[in-house]
């Protein structure tokens, strides 16, 4: 009975361990038909990116000659066969090697203003012990591609390749990488040797300098008392009865032993200024892009003055597709810790076709809760007074508001109401005259 059991231990021992090294087996010959899948695959991508289209014409020119040669027997298919696979046997040498460049750019300054131009270095240098023939290096500059000739460059020795980026719009300019071509003289083959040194190249718009407290109450700089009543400040305005979470150390004991009631301190807030400047980025509230492109000038300098003075601050556009959206809804916070900063945000909006209305805007902005001083709104030419109007009325009486429509060529006027200015800006130099006209009326 025992010498039964032992046998059938040993079966299944026996055939648990075959089955074990079977599936293990198994196991590795998926694994390695994966790696080797995924070789000949990489190997594919690899050999691809070295084919041109007229290489590729060429190739399929010859497959398509050599099954005619061998299904029809036609000398003509097999003569193109036969160029075709020499053209590319020959092209297979001038890919081999590579350069010993070491290339880095240089530049004087990565920040400019839209209109000027900067000064690129291109310092090419070869470390190695033999000379370099001379080449074409590409150099993308924003969407241009630049040709650098590359002359004959001794051992151990460098040479500056100058190069001037004209700047004549606002926007964000990628600078690199070089690439070096190598390509047989057909052109079915190219090989390219990549340096991978890129710069960001930031045009910032075009500012002007504007009258101190153009970007906020200046009385506010002193903490002078608004209107806005708080519990705890240090303006003291009056005092009212007890309401229940009140804090203790506000009663007023004095008026409590008078009226028999607890009654509390009431005090003005005493506020520093606060503004926020809202760009109006819908392309459709502009005439063209140059209205665009002086509402983002107009916005840009009411943001940098707020910096400049200290002021806290909200410097918001409408929200683009592709963007992080912000706590406001259909708004967007530009950074505005330093000057540079701001300018450099501002290098990055574009317009948009898909924004919600300056009326909806402005009033998430109003129901944010946000304290705020001064708010200014910049937009185009095409909204109506009536629309400028309602997306004032948005905000608390105690907030002053500002409205700015850039409207290229037109006549700077400036219109006051109940509920804020409405300026009228044809050139970027009429804003600092408007404000200053507005400060003394």
């Amino acid at each position: 009975m025992s010498s039964s059991r032992t046998e059938t231990s040993r079966r299944d021992s026996t055939w648990t361990s075959t089955r074990t090294v079977g599936l293990t087996r198994a196991a590795k010959r998926r694994r390695a038909w994966t790696r080797s899948v995924r070789r000949i695959r990489a190997a594919w991508v690899n050999t691809s990116r070295l084919i041109t289209p007229t290489g590729s014409f060429v190739i399929v020119a010859v497959i398509v000659a050599a099954l005619l040669g061998i299904g029809f027997g036609l000398v003509e298919a097999w003569t193109v066969a036969i160029a075709g696979g020499l053209l590319l046997l020959v092209a297979v040498p001038f890919l081999a090697g590579g350069r010993s460049y070491e290339i880095r750019i240089e530049a004087s300054r990565l920040r400019v203003v839209a209109g000027g131009e900067v000064r690129l270095e291109v310092e090419v240098q070869n470390p190695g012990a033999t000379p370099t023939l001379p080449a074409t290096a590409e150099l993308p500059v924003g969407p241009a591609l630049r040709e650098l000739p590359i002359p004959l460059i001794a051992p151990g020795s460098s040479t500056t390749l100058p190069l001037d980026v004209p700047t004549p719009q606002r926007g964000v300019i990628e600078v690199g990488p070089v690439t070096l071509a190598r390509r047989d003289p057909v052109g079915l083959l190219r090989r390219e040797l990549t340096w991978p040194d890129t710069h960001l190249l930031h045009v910032h718009p075009i500012t002007t300098a504007l009258p101190p407290g153009a970007a906020g109450l200046v009385r506010d700089l002193e903490g002078d008392a608004s209107k806005r009543l708080t519990d705890a400040d240090l303006s003291f305005h009056a005092v009212r009865d007890y309401a229940h979470g009140d804090s203790r150390r506000h009663i007023h004991w004095r008026s409590t032993a008078k009226t028999g009631t607890i009654m509390v301190r009431q005090y003005e807030e005493s506020q520093t200024a606060r503004s926020a400047i809202l760009f109006d980025a819908n392309l459709a509230e502009y005439e063209n892009a140059e209205a665009f492109e002086l509402g983002v000038s107009v916005a840009a300098s009411l943001a940098l003055q707020a910096v400049r003075e200290g002021r806290e601050r909200f410097v918001g556009t409408q929200w683009e597709p592709g963007r992080e959206r912000s706590a406001i809804d259909g708004l967007e916070e530009l950074p505005s810790r330093t000057p540079t900063q701001l300018l450099d945000a501002w290098s990055r909006v574009n317009s948009t076709a898909e924004a919600a209305p300056l009326e909806y805007i402005a009033r998430g902005l109003a129901q944010s809760r946000r304290p705020l001083s001064l708010v200014a709104l910049v937009t185009g030419g095409v909204p109506d007074p009536t629309r400028l109007r309602r997306a004032a009325v948005a905000f608390p009486p105690d907030v002053t508001v500002l409205t700015v429509r850039c409207a290229p060529l037109a006549d700077p006027a400036a219109h006051h109401s109940d509920v804020g200015s409405v300026l009228t800006v044809g050139a970027l130099t009429d804003l600092p005259q408007l404000l200053l006209r507005r400060a003394t009326a």
